[in-house]
């Protein structure tokens, strides 16, 4: 019988996979499907931006009134909300929807990590191990489940834009622009009708299969999910916090070293997202094949960033962190190097999905790993580092997204090797930090009562009534 702790974090996976399934789905297809005007790509520069805003002040004030439960679902609903959006796309539909989005996406993702930590730590209580590995093996579980949505979300995009009877055939003229053989500021604004919008009836179809998966993810959290930090929820809200204190927690937590210098891994997480969901399925795969091959590329790169995510989860306490690092970095440069020198041509089909598969393996790492470090490092502040994780990562997504427009594919390209190799050179100073000086496994973070601690298989906390 499983415990509860993992019981709960099925809970958390399975709902983050469907509400990430319709949102994954859109934020692939923005840059193509939403190409006029660069309206798409814009949407998403807002979307991170309103998450940068909503990172500084309102995780912890979220989490610790309503609890990391109620959080999370208060953050789905603002990403359904984007769903509606895209049905009738235009500056004043997304971009309001984006700003909704963006400011429930930091409390979303934060009260999810500080609920995994909580959970593991909670159980290396009960079976006497060690914390962070349990926590290392929570968020490989949970990455496993949810980067899987990118294989469903996408399967339902190109299934259903595939039904389109007016897809033409790539001209050869065109492939002078795919990749970066061009500047690739042009590839929406060449004679093909590959980024011409399907039609009508076809996206509503998919926007409004988005809407409904993002409604159960809302439900399966509400009425399974438990409400394992209603009690210190409760304490707070009596105590009378000042206002300040909370609004500042994640600025104040900028005074540790180690956050500031793993800033750039934090934000490459952003930039490495940014390009492979808007660059490499814009200026290669719809440029070269065409947009109903979107969905299949990015499939490939969900089912390899699951199983790794899986793999590298429980990896990770017999080689430990750096090491995967290192291999997600070195992954990472090479197919860089790869995309700068590769000219894409349909007769080379299997080369589109090598590129996402290498991405999601290096991805797995990052996210894997990225939380799980922040979860170690900081378990005594978790609100305040999960909501700075996200606050850098995002800022890596608005600064790609906005020079997306601008800048050539070469220089973006360029751009994303400089981020990495700056993350090479500082993330090991606090790996090595942490090797000499381990940071102690903080049990008062999740052990706020004496009843807390209880553990026997008959003890609830706060168990869901369905």
């Amino acid at each position: 019988m499983i415990s509860r702790n993992f019981k709960n974090v099925l809970v958390v996976s399975v709902g983050f996979l469907f509400l990430f399934t319709a949102y994954g789905g859109l934020q692939s297809l923005q840059s193509s499907l939403n190409a006029k005007d660069g309206m798409g790509v814009a949407s998403l520069s807002v979307v991170y931006a309103s998450i940068i805003v909503s990172s500084m002040f309102l995780p912890p004030i979220m989490i610790k009134n309503l609890g990391c439960k109620w959080t999370i679902v208060a953050g789905m609903v603002c990403y359904v909300s984007y769903s509606f959006g895209n049905l009738y796309p235009g500056w004043y539909t997304l971009i309001p929807t984006s700003v909704i989005l963006g400011l429930g996406g930091s409390p979303l993702w934060s009260a999810k990590c500080t609920y995994l930590t909580i959970s593991g730590n909670a159980q290396a209580a009960k079976d006497g191990g060690r914390g962070p590995d349990v926590i290392n093996q929570y968020f490989g579980i949970f990455f496993f489940i949810f980067q899987s949505s990118a294989v469903w979300g996408n399967l339902m995009s190109s299934l259903i834009f595939g039904q389109d009877l007016d897809i033409a055939n790539i001209p050869e003229e065109q492939l002078i622009y795919c990749g970066a053989a061009d500047c690739g500021l042009n590839v929406s604004s060449s004679n093909s009708t590959t980024t011409t919008r399907p039609a009508q009836e076809l996206v509503w179809k998919l926007v409004g299969s988005y809407i409904g998966v993002g409604v159960v993810a809302i439900l399966i959290v509400s009425v399974f999910l438990d409400n394992i930090d209603r009690e210190q929820a409760s304490e707070f809200r009596g105590n009378h916090e000042p206002f300040g204190r909370t609004f500042l927690a994640t600025f104040r937590l900028l005074r540790d070293w180690r956050l500031v210098t793993l800033i750039p891994l934090t934000m490459y997480s952003g930039f490495e997202q940014s390009f492979l969901s808007g660059e490499y399925t814009k200026n290669y795969v719809t440029c070269a094949l065409g947009i109903h091959y979107v969905g299949f590329v990015m499939m490939c790169f969900g089912a390899t960033n699951s199983v790794c995510s899986f793999i590298f989860g429980r990896l990770a306490r017999y080689t430990g962190r750096a090491a995967l690092f290192s291999l997600a970095a070195l992954t990472n440069f090479c197919c860089i190097i790869g995309l700068l020198m590769w000219r894409p041509h349909q007769d080379e089909l299997a080369v589109f999905f090598v590129f996402p598969a290498l991405w999601g393996m290096s991805d797995a790492v990052w996210q894997t790993q990225t939380n799980a470090l922040y979860g170690v490092l900081f378990s005594a502040d978790k609100e305040a580092a999960f909501a700075n994780y996200r606050m850098w990562e995002s800022l890596g997504f608005v600064i790609a997204f906005a020079y997306s427009t601008f800048l050539c594919l070469e220089y973006k390209l360029y751009i994303l090797l400089a981020v990495l190799l700056l993350t090479v050179v500082t993330y090991p100073i606090v790996e090595y930090h942490e090797h000499k000086k381990p940071t102690p496994e903080a049990k008062e973070a999740f052990l706020t009562h004496v009843d807390t601690v209880q553990t026997e298989d008959n003890f609830i906390i706060c168990q869901s009534k369905v």
